[in-house]
């Protein structure tokens, strides 16, 4: 590609190891355009897979596993990308994320609290131990992955504690949007339709998302990439004044 809209920026991306999955499909854009790329991931197995696919060079790429709920395996983590960016941080990704299938009676205490300890507490863990890095720099940009659930209340992705954190992920990114704008970090979120991924693990071919989606303006589901440009757009200088907003990108399933 002629231009590069990352060159020479660090990315960290978290829930980068499905081979389907938006993370991944983000770190593969963002290494196109130049950017070195940390992915993050629970799943060490799949990470290292992940990473030797996308075929990237050890100084490009940089892969770790971690547990985004744990505060201490996010900042233990981020030491170790700061170790290797020579303490550079200006792009985090929240991507990683969980659901369940579950009625509102149906949940537990103990699932309410799994869901939101990965998609909700997981985006607080590793923002806050990115942001110290991105402050003293003046620049940044934060892009936290929501779903279409937390606008229309539930459907094909998860039950209510899905949706709540879900919520959630878009209250916290306002929150640090109005925070930390005066050190130019900008935070927002990207809100994803029915995508051809292996999230929701309904089982369902890409032909049968397709096929659900037959309803919405255009007719089909969404492709990971189409989401990591959404990614892409947020990360670089085109969006530069752009914070504290929610992009939806859902085929036109919800309208806002």
């Amino acid at each position: 590609m002629s231009m590069k809209l990352l060159q020479d920026r660090v990315a960290v991306i978290s829930g980068a190891a499905h081979p389907k999955g938006i993370g991944k499909a983000t770190a593969r854009l963002f290494l196109e355009h130049g950017a070195r790329v940390a992915i993050v991931d629970l799943d060490e197995t799949r990470l290292l897979d992940s990473a030797a696919d996308l075929g990237a060079t050890p100084a490009q790429l940089l892969a770790l596993p971690c547990d985004v709920g744990s505060d201490q395996q996010c900042r233990a983590t981020v030491d170790r990308i700061a170790a290797w960016s020579g303490g550079v941080v200006d792009v985090l990704v929240n991507n990683a994320a969980i659901t369940q299938k579950a009625t509102f009676r149906d949940i537990t205490p103990a699932d309410f609290d799994r869901i939101l300890r990965v998609n909700l507490t997981g985006v607080f863990n590793l923002s806050q131990a990115v942001v110290p890095l991105m402050i003293p720099r003046e620049r940044g940009s934060i892009i936290s992955i929501s779903s279409l659930s937390a606008q229309n209340g539930g459907g094909i992705f998860g039950g209510a504690h899905y949706c709540a954190a879900k919520a959630g992920v878009q209250g916290i990114t306002r929150a640090m949007a109005k925070e930390f704008g005066e050190h130019g970090i900008r935070a927002n979120v990207i809100s994803p339709g029915l995508i051809t991924t292996d999230f929701s693990r309904t089982g369902r071919s890409d032909e049968s998302k397709d096929e659900a989606a037959q309803g919405w303006p255009l007719r089909r589901a969404g492709r990971p990439h189409e989401i990591a440009g959404g990614c892409l757009f947020l990360a670089s200088d085109l969006s530069s004044y752009i914070t504290g907003t929610t992009l939806d990108i859902n085929g036109g399933a919800y309208m806002n």
